[in-house]
Formats: C-alpha cells, structure tokens, sequence
C-alpha cells in the first residue's frame, strides 16, 4: 500500500495536507488577517463619526450657552425717587383714578432729578448733562414708578429708593459686548457715560442680578431690548401643549387601537396606513397653510390665537403619536391576547383590560416625543399670525385660548430679526429654555417608560 492511502480519510478518495503542512488554529491566514483589519476600519470610523457629532454638539451647546446666560441677569440702578405731590397728585386727593392722568412724561423728570441728587452726593455728575443721566435707565422705570405710585398714593411725599432696570447700553457694557470704542460711534451711549457707570458700580449704585423679568415678563418694543421678556410665549406654548395633548392623545390612542385590533384587513385600511405614514413626512409649513386655509379663512378663527396653533400642531402630532402607538400594540406577544380571549374575555376586553396597558409605555413615550416636536415647531405658527408683537398676558382657559399669544420658538425667531445686539443675547437666552423644556420633555418619557414598563 502506497504512502498516499494513508493520507485519505476514510469514505473519501480525496488527498489531504500532511499534518506537517496544515496551519495551526491558533495562526491567521491572510483572508482572516484582510477581514479582522476591514473590522478594525469599520470601528475606527463609527468611533470617529460618534466623536465627531458629540463635538459638533458641544460646539453648538457652548455658543447657546455663552451668547444666552447673560439674558438671565440684568444690570439695575438704585435711584432714590422723591414723590412730589404737586406734580404725581395736581388735585391733591389721593385718588388713583385721578392721578391716572399723570402719563409716564410726569414721572421721567422726577426719576433724572432722583439720580442727578445721587451722583451729586457722591461728586459724581459733573461731567455729564441732565439728559445724559437720565439716558442710564431704561425707558420702562416710568412705566414702572407710575405702578407703584397708583398702587400706593400715601407714599406721596416720601423719598423712595427704586431699583429701576439700566439702559441696554449699560447692560451690555457691563457684560462686554459694548466698549469704549463702540460707544464713541453710537448715538445711545457716549464713552462719557460709559465712565459714569464705572463709578457708579464703584460706588455700589449699580449691579447685575439674576432677571425674573426676562422669564416671567412681556415682550418690550425695539427701543427697549432690557425690558424684553418671554412670559406670553410661555404662556401661549403651554396653551398650545394643552391643545394638543388634549386632542391628539385620545384620537391618536383610539385611531391606533381600531387600526391595529379591530379594523379589517383590505385596500381601504392599507390606504389609510400609506397616507398616515406620508403624513408624517410631510413638512410643517404644509400644515401651517392648511390651519390658515381651513382654521382662520373659513372657520373664522382669530389669529395669533393658541387654540388656532394647537389644531394645527394636532395635525402636525397625530401621525407621529398614531405610528408610535401602533408600533407599542404591535410589541405586545399574541399569547397576551390568545390568552384572553381563551378565558373567554371579549375582544374589547382583551384589548383595554390587558393589551392596552402593557403598551402603555410606548404610547406615553410616543406621545411625548410627539409633544417635544410640537413645542420646538415655528413655521406653522408664522403662518397663522403668530410672529405679532403681544405685549398683554392672555387670560385662563377657555377663554385665554382665543386671545393673541405669542410662542417660544417665533419669540426666538422674532429677536433674531431686530437690530439692537441685546435681542440676539435675548434669544440664546429663549433657546436655553426652549432646550431645557425639551430635555425636561424627554426626561418624563423615559422615566414613565422604565416605570410602567412590564416583563412578560
């Protein structure tokens, strides 16, 4: 018998590689070496694209945060005010309707005396005119005196030391973004008064402190971006949630529930299926120009109105909270229901009594996502008149949500578009908290996902 017999394995004519000549286990080939490295490529370039989104998020946070963190703190000036009857009270009865008729033209003089006496005691105001002080405060601490003087007559005749709000000028020196330089060019500041304020915070008159105004209160006009707050769009964007979670919760959950367990199979349901999945990509404006067309021209809703912009985000939310929950029933395992119906449950019964919760999770969580979505969408809105300038806060619902509104995104969209430099640190700041909302947003959906979540 030849050498070569003892090389074939048994069943098979086929020669095999001495033992000396084969490859361990242990040593690679060249394919498997080719293969390992192409992994090692394909790794490197996920880790790359993962490092390269993380930095671009970082980059894009960090320019957020260091334009709008300033909007939250605001440089005020403390002027001691002396109230004088003769010109706040021309009839001398106390009477705050009769007092109305002071306008805030009255209460200007009394507010430039007021600083004026301040800097002169302290040797401070010699080099600058009348005019020239009263530039320091916003155009608002009229407004703002003459509240307080209707609201308390019997302080007519003391000395009051207000806390008035600086001029943006003042402001922005004082956090960087106006100079020395940039004041000799301007027609609102002068490098004269830019030196008065420096011996003003030398002199403990003037401070920036955190600005509960720029949350809680209105919109300011154009001259005055100090005065400038987002308390109506948060409002309006609350009414608008309120809107659609109202309406697109409990029509998407039921759409869902009949499309899913109940509704036939056939060309009619798979046509309903196609158009909601198209609808879900169909761009925003496209729903904006059908609330203006339907909601404001032939309903006759008022624009700028909350109601009108959350019909339109319900339209905008129902497909993405209708896929999400169809997706969640879907996850539930048949046995739940083939269980159900075998201890003899209804089919309706097997849907809401066991189906429906177990999916739960998934359909609070879509319908969050849904409202996230909602709450950060702007050219719908601008399309049904939201972009105006609303200075007065609307009332409760139901009826605060006919009245003019604004919303946090147009509000942001609306600063961007003014001159003054102060509005774009405004807007970053609108953007912080429009962000923290969201986040906040989607906290809750993942927290209520992990806590009603079931095994089974």
């Amino acid at each position: 018998m030849s050498d070569s017999t003892h090389d074939l394995p048994p069943g098979s004519g086929l020669p095999i590689a001495p033992r000396g000549d084969r490859p361990l286990l242990t040593e690679l080939d060249p394919r498997t070496k080719k293969r390992y490295a192409a992994e090692r490529r394909f790794k490197a370039l996920g880790l790359t694209a993962v490092c390269i989104g993380v930095l671009c998020l970082v980059v894009l946070v960090s320019s957020v945060l260091r334009q709008g963190l300033p909007a939250f703190t605001q440089t005020f000036i403390d002027v001691p005010v002396y109230l004088d009857p003769a010109t706040l009270d021309p009839d001398g009865n106390r009477d705050p309707e009769q007092m109305k008729s002071v306008l805030t033209f009255g209460y200007q003089p009394l507010i430039a005396a007021g600083l004026e006496r301040a800097l002169d005691d302290r040797g401070l105001g010699e080099q600058v005119t009348a005019d020239e002080v009263a530039g320091l405060i916003s155009r608002g601490a009229a407004a703002q005196m003459r509240d307080y003087v209707l609201a308390n007559p019997e302080k007519l005749g003391e000395t009051i030391d207000f806390n008035f709000v600086a001029n943006g000028r003042v402001d922005g020196y004082l956090k960087g973004r106006v100079t020395m330089e940039s004041a000799a060019l301007d027609s609102q500041i002068s490098p004269e008064q830019l030196q008065l304020v420096d011996k003003l915070r030398d002199a403990g008159l003037i401070e920036k402190k955190f600005n509960w105004a720029f949350i809680t209160g209105p919109d300011a006009s154009g001259n005055r971006p100090e005065a400038a707050g987002m308390g109506v769009a948060i409002i309006g964007s609350a009414y608008m949630m309120l809107v659609v979670l109202v309406l697109a919760l409990p029509i998407g959950v039921a759409a869902s529930i009949y499309l899913e367990e109940f509704a036939p199979q056939n060309r009619f349901t798979d046509i309903i299926e196609v158009n909601i999945s198209n609808l879900a990509a169909v761009p925003s404006i496209v729903f904006g120009i059908l609330g203006l067309a339907i909601f404001i021209n032939w309903a006759g809703l008022p624009q700028s109105a909350p109601i009108v912009g959350g019909l339109v985000l319900t339209l905008m939310t129902l497909p993405t909270i209708i896929i999400s929950t169809r997706a969640s029933l879907k996850s539930v395992p048949p046995s739940i229901r083939d269980g159900a119906l075998g201890l003899g449950a209804s089919k309706m019964q097997a849907v809401f009594h066991h189906v429906l919760p177990l999916a739960a999770p998934g359909i609070l969580t879509g319908t969050i996502i849904g409202l996230a979505q909602a709450l950060g969408e702007t050219a719908p809105l601008m399309l049904i008149g939201m972009v105006a300038f609303v200075r007065d806060f609307p009332d409760a619902p139901p009826a605060g949500l006919f009245e003019p509104a604004s919303a946090l995104p147009v509000q942001v969209y609306n600063w961007t578009q003014r001159s003054d430099p102060a509005f774009v640190e405004r807007a970053s700041g609108a953007i912080i908290v429009l962000l923290i909302f969201l986040v906040l947003m989607n906290t809750v959906a993942i927290i209520l996902r992990r806590r009603f979540e079931r095994r089974w």
